[in-house]
Parts: structure tokens; C-alpha cells; sequence
């Protein structure tokens, strides 16, 4: 039998809003040694290698000291990475990236 590799699960579950419960043991996080533990767990899908890079550019930012938005704003665009479309970032563009990557 091959073994299938993949680097993301794609057996997630939507995020739900938690909903308390006052019973134990009845709220919605699974039962230990229930549930299979995948590298991958909160992952829809294979990262992109936009998102990759996006990633590595993110981290040169905050290596180089940006903790606010402006500054990552002004770091993305001195390292010379640009939005998916081109352009470069403004902070709302920035704010609806990270949005968007968060589903």
C-alpha cells in the first residue's frame, strides 16, 4: 500500500464560533486519541508560492524591526515585493491580504 503524502488537511473543519456548553465533555473539541493528529491540521490547502514568498518577505520585514502596519507597509515595498496584482501596498490593501489569507 503507497503511502499518500500531503502538506495540508484536508479533512478541516470550518472554524465555528465557540459555543460554551455547561455539560463536560459535550463542547466541540474532539475526544484525546480520538481524532488523527496531521502535520498539516489547519491548513485548507498546499501553501502557494505567493503565499511562500509573501511569507519570507514578511519575515525580512520583521527581522528588520517593522511592528505596525506602515512600517510593514514601507518594508514590503523597500524589499520590492508587490501585491499579487503589481501594484504596491498601502495599509488597507495589506490589512485585506491578511484577511483574505486568514480563511
Amino acid at each position: 500500500m503507497k503511502e499518500a503524502v500531503v502538506n495540508f488537511n484536508p479533512y478541516l473543519k470550518p472554524w465555528r464560533a465557540p459555543q460554551p456548553n455547561n455539560v463536560a465533555g459535550k463542547g466541540v473539541i474532539e475526544q484525546p486519541g480520538t481524532a488523527e493528529n496531521m502535520v498539516w491540521q489547519t491548513r485548507k490547502a498546499e501553501p502557494t508560492q505567493y503565499e511562500n514568498d509573501f511569507g519570507d518577505a514578511l519575515e525580512k520585514v520583521f527581522d528588520e524591526g517593522a511592528n505596525e502596519l506602515d512600517e510593514v507597509v514601507t518594508g514590503l515595498n523597500g524589499i520590492g515585493f508587490r501585491t499579487p496584482e503589481g501594484s504596491e501596498w498601502n495599509a488597507e490593501r495589506l490589512a485585506a491580504e491578511f484577511r483574505r489569507l486568514a480563511e
